[in-house]
């Protein structure tokens, strides 16, 4: 078929998160960041959500506001904003459809073709595919143990005139699992408002800690109104609801408000009023707690056994909370290729590490989620990707 797509349809590609390959049921899967669905509070859902329908649906079967339901906003900013340090008002939150749409919302509202985005290398694939659209540039910037180097974040902050937004997941990033100190996070602020820059706080994992306390998002050292929060309830409570927030200043949350506007009117009604419902009568901390118990063992077996079966000299990051873990193979090891024979002979998947920067090259990383497969499955797994690894060393 001849058809004339737009230059911008053009640009649009597969994440590679969302390989076909993942979901084969023959092979065990280190690949998909998703939660444990065993972990989903289903009991509790079940009567809240026959209320909802039985004594809410005028309201809740019905559109609703853009920004979303104000006594769920004021749940969002009571309770979720308040756990990362932040204190505002349901009039800073709009909710958007996971996360995921907060990311293409900053896209199109600050960047023009051309426009330099500052972001982590490497980071989240799924933003880079929701940016590629609108035709920015990247400027990456080295990360370590405590996230985003500073120096290097100025100096191209000096170097690039035309920076619209910097991008960055301080909390467990994905895919690295490397979380940003508190004293880079304040740093971070003092730049974006030297700078006169938004920082786009992507922030999925900021509760699943698995040591210590909960860091303080980057967004509690704003004063200036430079940070925009993009908060989630996929990661601690349900994707399939497609909940998330936006969290910023008045004149910046308008622009999301209307951008989604005339994206998708607004969230889903019924969504808002089930989740609203279950933070009202639950306390939705005790659930996290629960997640971050499971998550912690899984994350601890899949350590041990990158300890047990895997080259000695392959490096790693150890998160202390999220859902990944990072590998660093020898430079002459192309791990795309690396996915066919694992998938092949071991019946094991990943995902390359490639897909996470924005430059060519970087063939032999991997990015590991220790999330949704049962401690058993991980040993199993993590042995037939160790004897394969073995074999190129």
């Amino acid at each position: 078929m001849n058809i004339r797509f737009s230059e911008r349809a053009k640009l649009l590609k597969p994440s590679e998160i969302r390989n076909k390959l993942f979901d084969n049921p023959e092979i065990i899967s280190f690949a998909a960041g998703k939660p444990e669905e065993a972990l989903f509070p289903v009991e509790e859902l079940l009567p809240l959500t026959y209320d909802v329908i039985k004594f809410e649906s005028r309201e809740a079967l019905q559109y609703s506001s853009t920004e979303g339901y104000k006594t769920f906003r004021e749940i969002i900013a009571n309770q979720r904003m308040k756990a990362a340090g932040v204190n505002v008002t349901e009039k800073n939150i709009a909710l958007t459809s996971g996360s995921q749409q907060g990311i293409e919302l900053s896209a199109r509202i600050f960047i023009n073709e051309g426009d330099a985005i500052i972001c982590e290398s490497p980071s989240y694939v799924g933003a880079f595919n929701a940016f590629q659209p609108y035709k920015p540039k990247y400027v990456g910037i080295s990360i370590d143990e405590n996230g985003m180097i500073i120096e290097e974040l100025e100096k191209a902050l000096k170097e690039n005139s035309n920076v619209k937004m910097i991008y960055t997941i301080p909390d467990f990033q994905n895919p690295t699992g490397v979380c940003m100190s508190d004293d880079r996070r304040k740093q971070l602020v003092e730049l974006g408002s030297k700078y006169k820059v938004p920082i786009v706080e992507d922030c999925p994992y900021g509760d699943l800690i698995y040591e210590g306390e909960r860091h303080p998002a980057v967004k509690s050292f704003d004063k200036d109104g430079w940070v925009i929060y993009l908060g989630s309830f996929s990661k601690i409570f349900s994707p399939g609801l497609r909940l998330g927030w936006v969290c910023a200043s008045d004149e910046i949350l308008n622009k999301y408000i209307f951008a989604k506007q005339s994206s998708d009117l607004q969230c889903g009604s019924i969504n808002q009023k089930i989740a609203g419902a279950y933070m009202k009568k639950y306390n939705i901390n005790k659930h996290i707690g629960k997640l971050r118990n499971v998550y912690k063992e899984r994350r601890d077996v899949m350590l041990d056994c990158i300890k047990k079966y895997f080259p000695k000299n392959i490096k790693h990051t150890i998160p202390s909370g999220g859902f990944f873990v990072w590998l660093e193979l020898k430079e002459d090891i192309n791990t795309n290729e690396l996915l066919i024979e694992a998938a092949k002979k071991a019946k094991v998947a990943f995902v390359p590490g490639s897909s996470f920067f924005t430059e060519e090259g970087h063939n032999n990383f991997i990015r590991l989620s220790f999330s949704h497969v049962e401690k058993d499955d991980i040993v199993k797994g993590m042995k037939r990707l160790g004897n394969l690894l073995q074999s190129y060393y």
